[in-house]
C-alpha cells in the first residue's frame, strides 16, 4: 500500500513536469516583471548576480523614478549527504555553488517562461508604439491563473534533484511591491538536460540556502558620496523582532506557527512573527553627515534610499511525507560576510574538501571566522537611531553584509518533493516624503542655528534634525513588515486577494496645436458590475516624478482631451481602470475600497506637447529662453533646466548648432511639421554644453507650402541663424 502511494505521488510529480518543455535553456536567458512598483528580472539557473557591467540591477523600488535598483547578488548553495553521482563516485557531502558558472557542470536549466493573465497593453505617443520592447517579456497568456505574472523556471541539478520555483506577482496597488517565490524541490533522479533519470535512490540530508546582498541603493550610491553603496558596503543587515517563547533556543531563527491569523487591523506588532531579514542603508565613517536615510547633501536633501529591503519565509514542510509549515525552518535567519563564502570547485571528487565547508555553511556554520551568525545585526550594534556606526567596521568584509538563509535537511524518497516559499520585498517612504522630510532636514543641515522644532511621526517635537530624519526613516521598517503580513495573507489564502479591472488594451496620446488627445479602447472588465471608470494621470517635463489625478471618468468614455497644457513643456500619462469598490470589502488582505489597475501598463515614457503650426517666415524664428541662465532655470521649463526651444521654425528643416568658432556641436532633424523644436543643451556626444555663444542654423529640407492658400512658404535649400547666449 506504501509502495503504490509513493508510485502514484511520482507520477503525479510527472504529471506536473509533463508539460514543461525540457530543453536547455542558456544560462545568460532571463525574464522581466514590470508591471509593479517593484521590478526586477530572474534568471535561468535558479539564482541571481544583478552586475550588468555597468551598475547593479534589478530589485527596483519604486520603479515610478530612475536609480531605484537595490540588487546586488544572491550567493546560493544547495547540498546533500552520503552521495553516490551517477558515474559512481562516492561523496559523503555533496554541494554545489548555484551560480552561472556551474550551469553544464552541475545545473542544468531546462525550462524558463513568464505567464501573464492578459496582454501587454498597446501604448502609442504621436504613433510611437513604446510597448514594443516589452512584447518579448511574455511567453504564454492565460487568463486562469491567481496572479498578474507567473515566472517559472526548472533546472535539473547533478544531485538528481530537480529544483522548480514559480515566481508570484501582482499588480494590485496594495501587494505589487513583493514576488513570492514558490520553490518546489523534487527528487527526479535527472541529472542532467532532458527527462530521463539516471538515479533512483533517495536524496539524504538535502539543504538549501542563500546569502543576499542588498545595495539600498544605486541612487544613493550616484548622490550620497560613500562609493560602496552600490555594492552593498554600508548595508546594515537586520531581521524582525521576536518573542522569546517561540525561538527554540535557535541563534539564528526567528519562528512562528500563528501568522495566517493576521488581518490587516492587526497592530504593528503582531507582526513581529514573521521570519524576515532585511537590510536598509548604513552610515559610512568617511561621510560627514549622517547617512541614514541617504540624504542627498549636495542637492536639497531628498532620501536617496528609503529602501527596506529583504525576504520573509512563508512556508517551510516539515519533511517530504509533512507538508505541514515547519516553525523551526529556517535553520538559519541571520547575516553572513558578503564576499566571504564557500567555493565548491569543479564539483568533482577533486573538491571534497571545498564541498563540506559549503555544506557545513548551509548548516548554519559561518565561514570564515568572525563572518557571520548572530551577533553583527543592526539592533545589537547601535543604541540609539543616530549612533554613528559604520557597519562595514563591525562585518570586515569589504564586500558587504548578506541577509543569509538556510533550510534543510531533509531526506526525500525518489519521486517525493519538499516546498519552501518566501516572499521578497521593498517598503519605506514615499518620494514625497523622501523630498518634504529631506528637505527638512538640508536646511537645518546648513544652518547649525535651525533646532527645528521638527514633528516626528508620532506628532511629537525634536530640535535634532538627525532624529527627526531617521525616525521618519525608520518608519519604513515597519511599512516592510506590513508588506511580509500582506505577502503571507496573500499566499495563506491560495492568492485570493480582490483583483483591480483590467487596464484599455490600447492607449492612443496625439500632440495637438491647442490639445493633448487620449483615446483608448475599453477595458476587457467593463461589462462587470463593480467596473466604474476611468482615472487619468499626468505629470510635466518628466516621467520620474509624481504624476496628478487630471480627470476621472465613467464607464464607457473611450476619450479624454487635455486643454491645460502649455507650450514648449512635455506632458507624460497613464490611464487606470478603476473599480467602485464592492469587490474589496473585507478588509482581510488590503484596505477595503477603489482598486486601481496598474499606472504601469499604460504609463508613457515619451513626451506629449502642444504643437505650434509651422512657421511661415524665416524671420520669424525665435529661440526661448534666449539668453539662457541656468540660475533661471526657474523661470524657464521647470524640470527640464537645459532646455532651449526653437519657435516658429519651419515644419522640415535641419538645425544646427555650432560653435562661436564654428565647431559643429549638434544636429537636429526636424520633420514632424510643426513649429517648435527642442534642445537640451547637449553636444552630439551627450555632454552638456559650456558657457559661451552658439549659432543656430536652420535649413529647409523640403518646399513647404501654406495648407490654405497653396502659396510656397519656404524652399528647399533657405536657410537662416539665430544666436544663443548660455550662461553656466
Amino acid at each position: 500500500m506504501k509502495y503504490t502511494y509513493k508510485i502514484t505521488v511520482f507520477l503525479l510529480l510527472i504529471l506536473c513536469l509533463a508539460g514543461e518543455a525540457f530543453t536547455q535553456v542558456s544560462a545568460t536567458d532571463r525574464r522581466y516583471i514590470r508591471i509593479g512598483s517593484l521590478q526586477t528580472f530572474f534568471n535561468s539557473y535558479f539564482s541571481k548576480r544583478a552586475w550588468n557591467n555597468v551598475y547593479y540591477e534589478g530589485l527596483v523600488w519604486p520603479a515610478d523614478y530612475l536609480y531605484q535598483d537595490n540588487d546586488v547578488i544572491q550567493r546560493a548553495w544547495l547540498g546533500v549527504d552520503d552521495f553516490t553521482d551517477a558515474d559512481g563516485f562516492y561523496y559523503e557531502k555533496w554541494a554545489s555553488y548555484i551560480t552561472q558558472g556551474n550551469v553544464d557542470v552541475s545545473l542544468f536549466p531546462v525550462v524558463l517562461k513568464q505567464t501573464a493573465k492578459f496582454d501587454i497593453p498597446n501604448v502609442f505617443v504621436d504613433g510611437n508604439n513604446i510597448s514594443a520592447p516589452y512584447m518579448g517579456d511574455i511567453d504564454v497568456i492565460d487568463p486562469t491563473i491567481p496572479a498578474d505574472r507567473i515566472v517559472e523556471s526548472v533546472v535539473n541539478t547533478k544531485a538528481g534533484v530537480t529544483m522548480k520555483m514559480r515566481v508570484y506577482a501582482f499588480s494590485q496597488q496594495y501587494h505589487d511591491n513583493y514576488f513570492i517565490k514558490e520553490m518546489t524541490f523534487i527528487n527526479t533522479g535527472r541529472v542532467r538536460y532532458g527527462d530521463e533519470p539516471a538515479l533512483n535512490g533517495p536524496v539524504k540530508g538535502f539543504r538549501i540556502g542563500w546569502g543576499t546582498r542588498y545595495s539600498c541603493s544605486r541612487d544613493a550610491y550616484m548622490h550620497v558620496g560613500a562609493g560602496g553603496v552600490g555594492w552593498g558596503q554600508f548595508s546594515w543587515v537586520s531581521r524582525s523582532r521576536f518573542r522569546p517563547e517561540d525561538n527554540n533556543a535557535m541563534p539564528y531563527a526567528v519562528h512562528s506557527s500563528k501568522i495566517p491569523t493576521l488581518t490587516e487591523s492587526e497592530p504593528i506588532d503582531q507582526l513581529e512573527w514573521i521570519r524576515a531579514g532585511f537590510s536598509f542603508l548604513g552610515q559610512a565613517t568617511a561621510i560627514g553627515f549622517d547617512m541614514i536615510g541617504g540624504p542627498h547633501a549636495n542637492g536639497k536633501g531628498r532620501l536617496t534610499a528609503p529602501h527596506f529591503v529583504g525576504t520573509g519565509v512563508l512556508h517551510v514542510d516539515k519533511s517530504a511525507s509533512d507538508h505541514e509549515d515547519d516553525p523551526n525552518q529556517p535553520v538559519v535567519l541571520g547575516w553572513h560576510a558578503g564576499d566571504t563564502y564557500p567555493s565548491t570547485g569543479d564539483v568533482s571528487p577533486a573538491d571534497v574538501d571545498k564541498m563540506v565547508n559549503a555544506y557545513n555553511y548551509l548548516a548554519g556554520e559561518p565561514y570564515g571566522s568572525g563572518k557571520g551568525g548572530g551577533n553583527r545585526f543592526y539592533e545589537d550594534n547601535v543604541s540609539s537611531i543616530t549612533d554613528r556606526v559604520d557597519p562595514s567596521a563591525i562585518h570586515g568584509d569589504g564586500g558587504g553584509t548578506n541577509v543569509w538563509i538556510t533550510y534543510g535537511p531533509f531526506d526525500i524518497p525518489f519521486g517525493d518533493s519538499v516546498k519552501i516559499v518566501e516572499v521578497e520585498a521593498i517598503n519605506g517612504l514615499s518620494r514625497p516624503q523622501c523630498e518634504d522630510i529631506g528637505y527638512r532636514w538640508f536646511q537645518a543641515y546648513k544652518n547649525d542655528q535651525d533646532k527645528g522644532p521638527f514633528t516626528l511621526p508620532d506628532g511629537s517635537t525634536t530640535d535634532d534634525k538627525d532624529v527627526y530624519k531617521n525616525s521618519w526613516v525608520f518608519t519604513g521598517r515597519d511599512s516592510f513588515m506590513l508588506t511580509m503580513s500582506r505577502a503571507l495573507r496573500n499566499y495563506s489564502s491560495g492568492f485570493q486577494i480582490p483583483h483591480a479591472p483590467q487596464p484599455p488594451e490600447v492607449v492612443n496620446v496625439e500632440s495637438k496645436g491647442d490639445r493633448i488627445d487620449l483615446i483608448w479602447t475599453p477595458s476587457p472588465d467593463e461589462l462587470n458590475s463593480n467596473f466604474a471608470g476611468y482615472k487619468v494621470y499626468r505629470s510635466i517635463s518628466k516621467p520620474d516624478t509624481v504624476f496628478d489625478l487630471i480627470a476621472t471618468l465613467p464607464k464607457g468614455t473611450t476619450e479624454y482631451a487635455d486643454e491645460s497644457p502649455a507650450r514648449g513643456f512635455s506632458y507624460y500619462y497613464y490611464i487606470s481602470s478603476y473599480s467602485d469598490g464592492t469587490n474589496n470589502t473585507e478588509g482581510k488582505y488590503n484596505p477595503t475600497g477603489e482598486l486601481e489597475s496598474s499606472r504601469f501598463y499604460t504609463k508613457t515614457t515619451e513626451p506629449a506637447y502642444l504643437k505650434r503650426q509651422a512657421g511661415q517666415n524665416l524671420k520669424d524664428i525665435r529661440v526661448v529662453p534666449n539668453p539662457f541662465n541656468i540660475l533661471a532655470s526657474n523661470l524657464q521649463y521647470t524640470g527640464e533646466d537645459d532646455k532651449i526651444m526653437f519657435l516658429n521654425i519651419p515644419g522640415k528643416c535641419i538645425i544646427r548648432i555650432f560653435s562661436e568658432r564654428g565647431d559643429l556641436i549638434e544636429t537636429i532633424n526636424h520633420d514632424d511639421g510643426s513649429g517648435d523644436a527642442a534642445w537640451q543643451s547637449l553636444s552630439s556626444s551627450r555632454q552638456v554644453v559650456v558657457s559661451g555663444i552658439y549659432i543656430a542654423h536652420f535649413e529647409v529640407t523640403e518646399d513647404q507650402l501654406d495648407p490654405f492658400t497653396g502659396e510656397v512658404l519656404y524652399r528647399k535649400g533657405e536657410s537662416a541663424t539665430r544666436k544663443i547666449i548660455i550662461v553656466r
